[in-house]
């Protein structure tokens, strides 16, 4: 679809990761899928066969931003994560647009536990959050229940979003997501609350809570349920068919994305 083949003769010695390399950013510049994967997969191989230190770092990071194109978050994350402090793939982004891609992956897939041990506590990642102001709120701030700064920065990474060429197709996915990871955090420390209290937690109004939970609740994203009358919000328990249901939902969107992708590919 970009007039490169993807099977393009190897050159011979230690330039043929490098040309896998120039191949993998061509893709990703024209949106070529296949030409990323048949390029990611044989750079891959080399690496097996005895690729150096810098070179395996590298392909970490192109794996990972790829994952991240295709809104697997899981993988991008453990891929830059990797690579926090051996950053060398210049040729791809600079190291500020890496540690913003590295948070935006991480607050998304990892549990508490390691996002405050790799993220909230990595001293690589906190090296340059002085120079992101914005990227310090989000995390600190989701992490110390702070949810109306956190909505107020949440906001501004979806105009990031919005803005990025690999990230706008998701962006819908990922606010949404994380406004659930966010609700449920909070509604994990109460057995109930009011609707009230959690719209004043949130900085928004009372409609707008009880219409976001509402909807979450029916998807099954949220474990609460919500009494109308009294205006409070009870927290159930999670149980195995819920976090079942989510999963598949998570995956439908996967599946549906690569569907879009590859018929985009299909239709150039």
């Amino acid at each position: 679809s970009s007039g490169i083949n993807a099977e393009w003769p190897l050159r011979p010695g230690g330039h043929k990761l490098d040309l896998h390399f120039h191949l993998i950013r061509l893709g990703l510049f024209s949106n070529d899928n296949k030409m990323i994967t048949v390029n990611l997969d044989k750079a891959k191989e080399l690496i097996e066969l005895g690729g150096d230190w810098d070179r395996r770092n590298r392909l970490k990071v192109y794996s990972g931003l790829y994952a991240m194109s295709v809104r697997n978050f899981k993988e991008a994350a453990s891929n830059f994560l990797d690579t926090v402090s051996t950053f060398t793939s210049y040729e791809l982004m600079d190291y500020h647009t890496f540690i913003k891609y590295t948070i935006i992956s991480a607050m998304l897939s990892l549990d508490r536990k390691d996002l405050t041990k790799k993220v909230v506590e990595g001293a690589d990642i906190n090296e340059v959050l002085h120079e992101l102001p914005l990227f310090k709120s989000y995390i600190t701030s989701l992490y110390s229940a702070q949810y109306a700064e956190f909505f107020v920065a949440l906001s501004e990474v979806e105009s990031i979003f919005k803005g990025d060429r690999l990230l706008a197709a998701h962006t819908h996915f990922y606010i949404r997501e994380m406004r659930v990871r966010a609700y449920a955090q909070l509604l994990e420390s109460y057995s109930s609350l009011t609707v009230s209290y959690m719209a004043n937690s949130f900085g928004v109004s009372e409609r707008f809570i009880d219409r976001e939970l509402s909807r979450f609740i029916s998807a099954g994203a949220l474990n609460a349920k919500i009494d109308k009358v009294g205006g409070i919000i009870q927290t159930n328990r999670p149980d195995k068919k819920n976090w079942q249901y989510q999963a598949v939902i998570k995956q439908g969107d996967l599946l549906l994305n690569r569907i879009q992708k590859l018929s985009r590919v299909i239709t150039i």
